[in-house]
Order: structure tokens, then C-alpha cells, then sequence
């Protein structure tokens, strides 16, 4: 197949991009993106000249530019995830957020519509497949604070953590009630992707993902954000008390999930993804001082007074939990990793990969790599 990967250079497309090249050399895999502030091309440094993968630097709001990568590239599938994400940002600029997540995801599904249509097989072979997120559910209720057993704990990425924090969990039919700027155009990009099917008959796919965690993520997210703050004695900075709760999703138990429900998932369809993994953020963050401290050999607890608690964020669910037992029982898949594994392993990283980090913190990967591609 000759598949196109919508912001490909970011922390979730770029381990999908990875894994395609690397798992399907008789495929070709076309990475488009903007290149905006969280998309770097030193993500995929690694197979950047494989003869699978080729990288287009293009904006999905550009409606003609997308149906020209389609034509000129014969694209079978779409997997998209381009996507402004970060929460905070959708609440001082909105605007952007409706314009990429809800034009941008417009413009690809009529662009692929149109290229797919004009073909004498039509829409055989083809799928749409579109990756959103857990926030357009909205948010549960913390019923449980202590934390209860949790129904999930016999999967493979249980630990010694084994809670819960409520005793609902979100379906793939629990209904859409979102908070944020940022759950709001993702809310609206899913139902354009479904109207599209129901529509034109256009083969889709949905899927809404909790909190991943993992290499290469920009740092402005909480984990790679607090790990180099630990790195440099900077403040952590806690919203509220830290007692919402979030589900953790290791990057690349996600992009496996989407291979299999890219080649497997029924069209039309929707799947949830998620850790089987609820942490309150101020547990998750004492676990994550407390693996930095051990791998920096500072004394445990030393950085523990970097927490700061700072103003609640408008608008602040207080709790997300996926229930993805649909996907184990009609697919197989479940996470690879105990959490302490995937948090070990992910620390590691970013501390092995301090020149990756600053480069980032700095901006200068933007004008690197910019340079770099400017004349291929």
C-alpha cells in the first residue's frame, strides 16, 4: 500500500512513521507535515533515507496541496494524526485549534474523497483512518480518591499500581461532552470523519487514545517536561492540589494498536485505546522524581521540593479512563509494558538524549533541520 501519516515528525507519528518503514518495506509511507513548533524531523533521523519513506512538508488546511499528494503519491490509506494537542495552548488561542483540527481534517477527508472517487475501483482498498483522543468524552467522576482495584488489572501492562479512581470508564459509545477548545475541535474533526462514512460510504476508522508517554515528546507534556526540570532543579509546576487523574498509554503499545486496527479494524467502526494505567498527577510525578533522582545518583527524594502548586487550569477535567477492552477482545491487543518499565524506560531516554532535549528547549532543531531540508 502507499500510505500517507499526517504529522508524521511528531512524538506519536513519528514512532508510527518508524514502525511502518521498518515493518513494511514493500510499502510506501508518506510523512506529511508542517513542521510546526512540535514537529522535528530529528525524530526520524534514524530511516530518513530508507527508499519506503519519503517526507512532504505540507499544511492538511491546504485543500489542493493535499489532493495533490494524494494523486501524484496514489495513496490507499490515510492515517491521520496532524493535530494541535496541548490544552493550555487551545484555551489562549482557540482559533488555530478549530482551524487544523476541524479545516484541516475537512481538507484531507474531501481530498481523499475526491482522489478515491475518480478511480474506477472507487473505495476498494481504501480507509480513512483518523486518531483522536480520550478528552472528547469529556470527564468522569473521581468517585474514589483512594483509589479502588481496578477491573483492568490482569493485562499485561499491570504493575504493583493496579487502581482505579471511579467505577465508570469510557466506552466507545459513551457520549461526546467535551471541555476544552482542544476536545472540542478534536470532537468535531470525529464526526465529520464518521459523516464521511455514513455520507459518501468512505471506509473510515476512529480511534480515541489516552495519555501517551514515551521518547521524542515535545516538552511542553508533563513527563518530559518534569523530567528535564529535574535535570536542571527547575520547578515543577502542579496544577490544583494534583489529584486529577489521568490514564498513561506507553507511545509505542499505540502505534502497534494502529497497525493492527489500520490492517484489521472494521470500517466504520470506532476503538478505544488506552493504558489500563489511572495515575493521579501527583503520584505520577513523585514516581517520576523518584526514577530521575536514582538515575542521576542524587539522594532519593531530592528533587521532591521542586513541586510547585500552582492555579488550576480553566476548565480542568477531573479524571479520564479508557475501558479498551474492546479492541483486546476483538483484535488482541493489549499494552506490552508494566508502567514502571515504560516510565524507567522513558526517563532513560531523555537523559541519554540531552543533546535531542536542548536542541528542543532552545528552538535551534527548527533552523537545523529546516537548512537541511531546503534543497532536497
Amino acid at each position: 500500500m502507499n500510505v500517507m501519516i499526517t504529522g508524521g515528525a511528531g512524538f506519536i507519528g513519528s514512532h508510527l512513521v518508524r514502525l511502518f518503514v521498518n515493518k513494511y518495506p514493500d510499502s510506501r509511507i508518506i510523512n506529511v507535515d508542517k513542521l510546526t513548533y512540535a514537529g522535528n524531523l530529528a525524530n526520524l533521523s534514524d530511516i530518513e533515507d530508507r527508499p519506503n519513506y519519503t517526507f512532504v512538508k505540507a499544511d492538511i488546511c491546504d485543500y489542493d496541496e493535499m489532493l495533490r499528494i494524494m494523486k501524484e503519491h496514489d495513496i490507499d490509506g490515510v492515517i491521520h494524526l496532524a493535530a494541535e494537542s496541548h490544552v493550555d495552548r487551545s484555551i489562549l488561542d482557540p482559533f488555530t485549534f478549530a482551524r487544523t483540527n476541524v479545516m484541516g481534517t475537512l481538507s484531507l477527508l474531501q481530498a481523499a474523497k475526491v482522489c478515491w472517487e475518480s478511480k474506477p475501483e472507487g473505495y476498494e482498498g481504501k480507509l480513512f483512518y483518523h486518531i483522536s483522543t480520550d478528552e472528547v468524552y469529556g470527564a468522569l467522576e473521581l468517585t474514589d480518591p483512594e483509589g479502588v482495584e481496578s477491573p483492568f488489572a490482569t493485562t499485561a501492562s499491570s504493575s504493583e499500581h493496579h487502581l482505579a479512581f471511579g467505577t465508570e470508564f469510557f466506552l466507545e459509545s459513551t457520549k461526546y461532552n467535551p471541555h476544552s477548545p482542544y476536545s472540542a475541535s478534536k470532537a468535531s474533526s470525529d464526526h465529520f470523519v464518521r459523516a464521511y462514512h455514513d455520507t459518501y460510504g468512505m471506509p473510515t476508522l476512529v480511534t480515541n487514545c489516552s495519555n501517551n508517554y514515551g521518547p521524542y515528546q515535545f516538552p511542553e507534556k508533563l513527563i518530559p517536561l518534569f523530567i528535564n526540570n529535574i535535570r536542571h532543579g527547575k520547578p515543577l509546576p502542579v496544577y490544583g492540589k494534583g489529584e486529577n487523574v489521568r490514564d498513561w498509554l506507553f507511545v509505542e503499545d499505540h502505534a502497534r494498536a494502529i497497525d493492527l486496527i489500520f490492517h484489521k479494524g472494521k470500517p466504520g467502526d470506532t476503538y478505544n485505546i488506552g493504558g489500563f494505567n489511572e495515575w493521579k498527577n501527583i503520584d505520577l510525578i513523585k514516581v517520576i522524581i523518584k526514577t530521575v533522582d536514582r538515575l542521576l545518583g542524587n539522594p532519593e527524594g531530592a528533587s521532591e521540593h521542586l513541586i510547585t502548586f500552582v492555579t488550576d487550569r480553566k476548565g480542568h477535567d477531573m479524571r479520564y479512563a479508557i475501558d479498551s477492552r474492546k479492541l483486546q477482545r476483538e483484535l488482541g491487543w493489549e499494552p506490552s509494558l508494566q508502567f514502571e518499565e515504560g516510565i524507567e524506560k522513558t526517563v532513560r531516554w531523555y537523559l541519554d538524549n540531552q543533546e535531542w532535549m536542548d536542541r528542543i528547549t532552545s528552538g535551534d532543531y527548527r533552523d537545523y533541520y529546516e537548512k537541511m531540508y531546503a534543497g532536497r
